[in-house]
């Protein structure tokens, strides 16, 4: 049997047996999307986005049975639900440690949008660290491959050739690109869901866009840029706080802030309903307000299909 040969049977090998810990879930009006069993007493995480229904969904099993699964806890901003199965089933997967993924190694995507497992396979395109998605959610690695997402594979994993969990596929996040939610994410956003149901984030309820210092105040602070505040919501702990328009935010509870990321870092759930010391810019001029920082409101259950 030549190399390829071999390859190609390894690999076939790696998607039978990690599609037994993939499972179809029917939470969304079109098709059904794809889930990891993440825990053996009937833990499985799935992409938020595919989740139209609050409280309960259907779940396939890879045995061809199904059952209902309970919705324990969503988290738009890293795009991560947990659903508790009535009853437990399929096969918990290996995930792989800290450092073992490279860019360049091949990539599995895995879905189960019908009744058997699909899979197209591809590289790890692009391996960074840490950063935040669009809606602030802290994510512990930036894990791009360049497999084909069919329809229905959001919530399925991203496998290694030995059928180890590399991260939870993903189409929601930045659109037209092949994201994975790693698997340290996920291990941290679940635990939360699961304790809590979501997951707290701050809020100020102001509209900024990154603004270049006055040269004396970048000499002083040794900050170049802060946040140009653009607009103020009614009633918001911004406007209760006294900002105002053309106020330029530096510092949040100490935290610089030179720009949007830097905001949504700065607003996690620890300082939810806490008087936290807001510096800013106004007439040439720092001062420092207090602000008693909101929680983010959750968004409309009805996510697009």
């Amino acid at each position: 049997m030549s190399a390829l040969e071999h390859l190609s049977e390894a690999l076939a090998a790696a998607v039978q047996s990690a599609g037994e810990g993939v499972v179809r879930v029917e939470g969304r009006r079109r098709i059904p999307s794809s889930g990891i069993v993440w825990s053996a007493d009937g833990l499985v995480v799935t992409a938020h986005h595919t989740i139209d229904r609050r409280s309960e969904v259907q779940v396939g099993l890879p045995d061809g049975k199904a059952t209902a699964a309970k919705v324990l806890g969503r988290d738009p901003a890293t795009d991560l639900a947990v659903l508790r199965l009535s009853t437990a089933g399929g096969r918990v997967l290996k995930r792989i440690e800290e450092g073992q993924a490279k860019v360049g190694h091949l990539a599995l995507a895995l879905g189960r949008p019908g009744d058997s497992i699909q899979s197209t396979l591809g590289v790890v395109s692009a391996l960074e660290g840490g950063w935040r998605s669009p809606l602030g959610g802290h994510i512990e690695h930036y894990l791009q491959s360049d497999v084909v997402m069919y329809p229905g594979f959001s919530g399925g994993p991203l496998i290694d050739a030995w059928g180890r969990v590399v991260g939870m596929n993903t189409s929601a996040l930045l659109r037209g690109i092949a994201l994975a939610i790693p698997v340290a994410t996920i291990e941290r956003v679940s635990q939360a869901l699961v304790e809590h149901g979501r997951i707290r984030r701050g809020f100020l309820g102001v509209g900024v866009q990154p603004a270049r210092l006055p040269q004396p105040m970048e000499d002083r602070s040794g900050q170049s840029t802060g946040l140009l505040v653009a607009s103020v919501e009614g009633g918001s702990p911004a406007e209760r706080a006294g900002v105002m328009l053309g106020d330029v935010l530096l510092a949040l509870g100490g935290e610089r802030l030179a720009g949007m990321e830097d905001l949504l870092a700065a607003l996690g759930g620890d300082v939810v309903g806490k008087a936290t010391p807001l510096e800013i810019l106004r007439g040439g001029t720092s001062t420092t307000l207090s602000v008693t920082v909101g929680e983010r409101p959750a968004p409309s259950e009805e996510e697009e299909d």
